[in-house]
């Protein structure tokens, strides 16, 4: 990794203007921001402003409506899982068999494209079932919609619900999952602003899950599925903002879905959670936030830190920075945590389902996550503030 040789690091980069619009793009408030450089001792970087900005929003973080979850039960002798800890929740059935089950909004990204927006709903609360080894069997929704009727906004609310269903339905199609339920209301105070809830239910044997973790230090990285784009850029702060007229115009932060390979996905890390458990420590998706995400959320359950490398992710554009490649939320890729005696044959695993891999990064003892690009050190953040936000 870069970081073991002599370069450039964060601590001597020139200092970073923040101004209220850069605040407002990544929806961190001024004193969120101050907050965070006392933390750092010093200006963020650009890269490191990303990754925060994408972590604290309301779709990552929970910032405004964690303190509620306090007040739902969330244990009982046959929960497996404990609240925001793991992709999905887990329930015990009895006789060996346990159910995994998750659902999951798509609301903004789908007022401003409903196929796409809804099409790539239904593939990332997918992606959080067989993160856990499990297999995914059903999908259902819950939608809303505005009066189909109404004079003025009547045209564009069935545009909308076209679009929602049509996606819905074409990318579990795709995968082969029925949607075996759901529902639809209709309301005015949905005209325009549709709630888009998707879904998955997966089930597994008894102690065959995996959990998102690094497993501590000394483990590799490895990046599987789909090359990284620019879409999806500001997903996860896009998602936790109000919609106004101007939503229209952050059409880049819709995702763009590829169901099928999302099947060869599926399949070969299920094969590879259950039939190759030992070659992994941990199974994670990219969703919101991407790179940010699924590798800081491993590390701070593994209690690990990161490295890495932006110049080995697989990109599908050109002149993409380490801002870009951080921040992308690209569909249809997984976070695999290897062994690293085990890193050739998971490669040989998935290469045999005919899917790119790509060693990005390493774990690390301590507490920073650490990303490199041409040799130089861009972001240093400490995972613990990075997954803390302020509530």
């Amino acid at each position: 990794m870069p970081g073991d040789g002599p370069g450039a690091r964060v601590a001597d980069a020139a200092p970073v203007a923040v101004d209220d619009e850069t605040l407002a793009q990544l929806a961190l408030s001024r004193d969120e921001y101050r907050r965070a450089r006392d933390h750092f001792g010093r200006d963020l970087t650009p890269v490191e402003l990303g990754m925060l900005g994408a972590l604290w929003s309301e779709h990552c973080g929970y910032k405004h409506s964690k303190p509620l979850f306090r007040h739902f039960p969330t244990k009982a002798p046959h929960v497996l899982t404990e609240l925001g800890g793991e992709n999905a929740g887990a329930i015990d059935i009895g006789d060996g068999w346990v159910v995994v089950m998750k659902v999951e909004s798509h609301n903004h990204p789908s007022a401003i494209e409903p196929y796409e927006g809804a099409a790539t709903g239904v593939g990332g609360i997918v992606r959080d079932i067989f993160a856990m080894g499990a297999r995914p069997i059903a999908l259902l929704d819950s939608l809303r919609f505005g009066p189909l009727d109404d004079p003025d906004a009547g045209p564009r609310n069935r545009r909308l619900l076209r679009g929602v269903v049509a996606g819905v339905g074409g990318y579990g199609n795709c995968l082969g999952i029925p949607n075996v339920g759901g529902e639809v209301r209709f309301g005015p105070h949905y005209s325009g602003n549709p709630l888009v809830n998707a879904m998955c239910v997966g089930i597994a044997r008894r102690g065959s899950l995996i959990g998102a973790t690094t497993g501590g230090p000394g483990h590799v990285l490895l990046l599987v599925g789909a090359d990284t784009g620019r879409d999806g850029l500001h997903g996860a702060t896009f998602a936790s903002v109000e919609l106004d007229e101007r939503s229209a115009e952050r059409r880049p932060a819709v995702q763009v879905g590829n169901p099928f390979l999302e099947k060869l996905l599926m399949e070969a890390c299920v094969d590879l959670v259950q039939d190759h458990r030992d070659w992994i420590v941990g199974l994670q998706d990219f969703g919101a936030a991407g790179l940010t995400s699924s590798s800081v959320e491993c590390a701070a359950r593994g209690e690990s830190g990161l490295e890495i490398d932006v110049d080995a992710v697989p990109r599908r554009e050109a002149g993409m920075s380490a801002y870009d490649v951080m921040l992308s939320e690209s569909q249809e890729r997984m976070l695999v945590i290897a062994k690293p005696a085990h890193v050739e044959d998971v490669r040989a695993h998935f290469a045999y389902w005919d899917l790119d891999t790509a060693v990005v990064g390493t774990t690390t003892a301590g507490d920073r996550a650490r990303v490199y690009e041409a040799g130089a050190e861009v972001a240093a953040a400490p995972i613990g503030l990075l997954t803390d936000p302020p509530s």
